[in-house]
C-alpha cells in the first residue's frame, strides 16, 4: 500500500461528489486516481490546479489566463483578497511542489502526501465557491483556525490603522526563551525529521522585484512575528515566542541580513493590544513590519496534522504582502527534536536569503537554472552563466566545476559544463560530463530529470527526441525563453526554417515582456538566419536593427548583418561591416587565417561565391599545415561545384594529418559522390556518421542523396 493511499481515497470521494459538475475538474482527478507513480500524481495534482486557478482568473480577475503563469495568478488572487489566505498557502505549497521547482536534492516520494493534502483542501473550498452539489466538505483544525483568523482580520488591521493617527505606548512583551524546554513540556517530535521546504526555487525572487528590498547599507532588513498556535493545544503556546526568538538569534548572526529583534517587534504589537497572536494577520504584520523599516516579514505558524506536527513559515515582502517563498516542516511528537526543527528551519530561511541577495543584479533567465541550497556553489554559478553567455568557454569550465567540488548535486552546473566542453569542441568530455549527471536522472525530480535528457539527446539520440523533452519542459512553464530559444536552434539545424521562426520569436516575445534584452546575441542571430534563408530580408533587417541595440559592436550580429547587405546589393553597407567585423575580431586577437575564414563564410551565403573563394584560399595560405582550413576551402569547392578534383585533393591532405575527423570523412564522402564514384562515397559517409559527436544534419542528407543514387 502506498504512503499516500488515504489521500488518494479522499480525492475519489471528492471526484465521485462533483461527478458531472466540473467536468474539466473532474477528467484531470479520474487520470489523478488511476496512477500510484508520484511524478505522475504530481503532475496531474497541477492539472487539476491550473483548472481551478484557470476558472478563478476568469471569473475573479475577469481575464483569460491565456500563458501566464500560476504563481503570478495566485499572487494576484492573494493580493486582492478574491481568495481567502489559508487557501493561497495551499495553492502555494502545491504549485510549488508539483513543478519540483529546482530542488538540489533527489525527490522524496513522501512529499506526494501534503500535495495531495493541499489539493483536497483546495477542491473543497472550490467547491463551496461554485456551490456544487452533495460534496461533503469537513474542515481540518488548520482551516478552522484559518477562518477565524480571517474574520478578524478587518478590525485588527482597522485598529492599528487608527491608533498610528493617534501614537504608540511602549509595552514590552517579555523576554526570550530558552534553549531548553521547560519541565512538563512533554513536546514535539520523535522519528527521522521530514524538511519539506517547498522546493527551493531562486527564480521568484525576480531582479527586478527584490532590488527594491535593498536597505541603504546593501543587508537585507527582516522582521520575525511570533508564530500562531493553530493546535487548539496550550502546551504550544510557549513555542509561538521560542521559534520567533530563536530565528531572530541564529539569523542576526548572518552579516548579510539585518534582523529587527524581538523587543522591537514585539513592543509594537502589544501597544496595539495585540497579545493574542492568534489575531496577528498578514495585513497587521506588514503594518508592524512597515514600522520596524523592514524589507521582508517571517509570519509562520504551528499546525496540528494528525499525529504529527508541521510549523509553516512564509517570506513575504512587507509593502506589497506578496509571498516570496514558503517553507513547510514536518515532525511527529518528541521534546528532544524541537530545536532541530527550528534549526532547520533557519537554515533554509538563511540560504534562500543569501541566495536571493546574490540574486540581485542577475538576470531572471539565470535563476531559473539555480538549483542548490549553497550561496558559495550558486555564486560560482552566477561566474560560470556570465562567461558562457560571453563564449568564454574555458572560464566557464574552471567556474562549473568548482560548483560541482562544493555542491555535487547541482544538475544543471553538469549539464553546462558538458555545453561548454561541447563549445569547445572537446566532445568526449562533454559526454562524459553529460552521462555523470544522466547516471542520476532517476533520482532528480521530474523538471530536472527533463533537462538531464535532453542534454543526453543532444549527444546521444537525435534532434526527435531533444524536441519532445524541450516541449516536456514547455509544457512545465511556458514563460522560459531559452526553451523557446532551444526549439529554434534545433530546428535551424535541421534547415526547417519555418518551424524555427515562431520558435525565436516566442523567446523575444518573453524577453520583451520582462523588459530585458535577451541572454544572447544568438537569440537575434538565429532568427536573422531564419528570416534570411526564407528570404523574409525586411523583418531581418528590422530585427538587427532592434539586436544593435541590445548588443553594439557584437561581431556575430555584425556578421550577419554584412551577409544581409550584400544579399540585397548594397556593397557599400556589406563592405563597411566587414571591416567593422575584421576590426572587432583584431581586437580580440583572433587569428588573421580565422578572420579570413569568416569573411569567406559571408561572402559564401551572401551570394558572392568568387570573393568567398579567395578569402578561403587566404586562410589556406596564412595556415598551411592546419587541417580546419584544408577542410574549408575542399568543402567549398565541392559543394558549390567549383572545382571538385582540387577539393579532393585538400580533403585528401587534411585526412592525411586528421585521418579519424568526422567533418573531412564528410567532405571527402560528398566530394566523390559528386564525382560519380557512390559505393567509395557511402563507406566514407557511413564511416563519418559513426563518428560524428551529435547528430549532424549535413552528413544525413548526404547520406540519403547517395543511398538514393544507389538504389536507383
Amino acid at each position: 500500500m502506498q504512503i499516500w493511499s488515504a489521500e488518494i481515497k479522499e480525492l475519489e470521494k471528492i471526484n465521485e461528489s462533483i461527478r458531472g459538475q466540473v467536468p474539466d475538474l473532474e477528467k484531470e482527478l479520474q487520470q489523478l486516481i488511476k496512477f500510484d507513480d508520484p511524478n505522475v500524481l504530481l503532475l496531474y495534482s497541477r492539472r487539476c490546479l491550473e483548472v481551478i486557478i484557470t476558472d478563478l482568473c476568469e471569473k475573479e480577475l475577469k481575464r483569460p489566463r491565456r500563458t501566464e503563469p500560476l504563481k503570478g495568478i495566485i499572487d494576484k488572487l492573494n493580493r486582492e483578497e478574491k481568495v481567502p489566505p489559508h487557501i493561497i498557502t495551499s495553492m502555494d505549497h502545491l504549485n510549488s511542489l508539483s513543478t519540483y521547482g529546482a530542488h538540489p536534492k533527489a525527490f522524496d516520494p513522501e512529499q506526494v502526501k501534503p500535495v495531495l493534502s493541499n489539493l483536497s483542501i483546495i477542491i473543497k473550498w472550490y467547491a463551496k465557491y461554485k456551490g456544487l452539489q452533495n460534496i461533503v466538505i469537513s474542515e481540518t483544525y488548520e482551516e478552522q483556525a484559518h477562518d477565524k483568523t480571517r474574520r478578524t482580520e478587518r478590525v485588527t488591521f482597522n485598529k492599528i490603522k487608527s491608533e498610528d493617527r493617534i501614537g504608540t505606548r511602549s509595552n514590552v512583551i517579555p523576554g526570550e526563551v530558552s534553549r531548553k524546554p521547560g519541565a512538563g513540556l512533554l513536546l514535539l517530535i520523535s522519528g527521522v525529521l521530514v524538511i519539506i521546504a517547498i522546493v527551493l526555487y531562486p527564480r521568484i525572487f525576480r531582479q527586478d522585484r527584490f532590488e527594491k528590498l535593498r536597505s541603504s547599507d546593501k543587508r537585507i532588513s527582516v522582521a520575525i512575528m511570533p508564530f500562531q498556535n493553530m493546535t487548539n493545544d496550550s502546551i504550544w503556546n510557549i513555542w509561538q515566542d521560542g521559534i520567533q526568538n530563536n530565528l531572530i538569534t541564529y539569523l542576526s548572526n548572518v552579516e548579510d541580513l539585518k534582523v529587527r529583534q524581538t523587543e522591537s517587534v514585539n513592543t509594537i504589537l502589544q501597544s496595539k493590544g495585540l497579545t493574542n497572536y492568534a489575531s496577528i494577520t498578514p495585513s497587521v504584520a506588514s503594518t508592524v513590519s512597515q514600522k520596524l523599516d523592514a524589507d521582508v516579514f517571517i509570519y509562520g505558524s504551528i499546525n496540528q496534522a494528525g499525529a504529527r506536527v508541521r510549523v509553516n513559515a512564509q517570506l513575504i515582502d512587507t509593502k506589497t504582502e506578496e509571498i516570496f517563498k514558503s517553507f513547510q516542516i514536518e515532525e511527529s511528537y518528541s521534546e528532544e527534536k524541537i530545536f532541530q526543527v527550528i534549526d532547520s528551519l533557519s537554515e533554509l530561511i538563511k540560504n534562500y536569503l543569501l541566495i536571493s541577495k546574490l540574486e540581485q543584479g542577475t538576470r531572471t533567465d539565470y535563476q531559473t537554472f539555480a538549483s542548490t541550497s549553497s550561496p558559495e556553489a550558486y555564486r560560482y554559478f552566477i561566474y560560470g552563466m556570465n562567461a558562457y553567455y560571453n563564449r568564454d568557454f574555458s572560464t566557464a569550465v574552471r567556474m562549473y566545476s568548482q560548483v560541482i567540488s562544493i555542491d555535487s548535486n547541482f544538475t544543471f552546473a553538469y549539464i553546462n559544463l558538458s555545453y561548454s566542453y561541447f563549445n569547445l569542441r572537446s566532445y568526449d568530455e562533454a559526454k562524459k560530463w553529460c552521462m555523470k549527471i544522466y547516471t542520476k536522472a532517476d533520482r532528480m525530480p521530474m523538471q530536472q530529470k527533463i533537462w538531464t535528457n535532453r542534454a543526453y539527446a543532444l549527444f546521444f539520440e537525435t534532434p526527435s527526441e531533444e524536441i519532445q523533452y524541450v516541449r516536456q519542459l514547455l509544457e512545465i512553464d511556458d514563460q522560459v525563453p531559452v526553451n523557446y530559444y532551444s526549439l529554434g536552434w534545433i530546428y535551424n539545424r535541421l534547415y526547417q526554417f519555418d518551424k524555427a521562426i515562431p520558435e525565436f520569436e516566442k523567446a523575444l516575445e518573453i524577453y520583451n515582456k520582462w523588459e530585458s534584452k535577451p541572454v544572447w546575441d544568438a537569440n537575434y542571430t538565429g532568427l536573422g538566419l531564419a528570416y534570411h534563408r526564407t528570404n523574409q530580408y525586411k523583418k531581418e533587417k528590422k530585427l538587427y536593427e532592434k539586436a544593435e541595440l541590445d548588443f553594439p559592436d557584437d561581431p556575430p550580429l555584425i556578421y550577419r548583418q554584412a551577409i544581409l547587405s550584400l544579399a540585397k546589393g548594397d556593397t557599400i553597407s556589406g563592405n563597411n561591416y566587414i571591416r567593422k567585423y575584421i576590426s572587432l575580431r583584431k581586437a580580440s586577437l583572433v587569428s588573421e587565417a580565422a578572420i579570413a575564414t569568416g569573411i569567406a563564410e559571408i561572402y559564401s551565403e551572401a551570394g558572392a561565391p568568387d570573393k568567398a573563394e579567395e578569402n578561403y584560399r587566404r586562410a589556406v595560405s596564412l595556415e598551411p599545415g592546419d587541417p580546419v582550413r584544408l577542410n574549408n576551402l575542399a568543402y567549398f569547392l565541392i559543394d558549390k561545384d567549383r572545382s571538385i578534383n582540387e577539393g579532393l585533393e585538400l580533403i585528401n591532405k587534411a585526412l592525411a594529418l586528421s585521418p579519424n575527423d568526422y567533418n573531412y570523412l564528410n567532405t571527402k564522402g560528398w566530394g566523390l559522390f559528386k564525382s560519380g564514384r557512390n559505393k567509395e562515397a557511402l563507406d566514407y559517409l557511413e564511416e563519418a556518421w559513426e563518428r560524428k559527436p551529435i547528430y549532424n544534419h549535413d552528413i544525413y542528407l548526404h547520406l540519403e542523396a547517395v543511398k538514393k543514387a544507389i538504389a536507383g
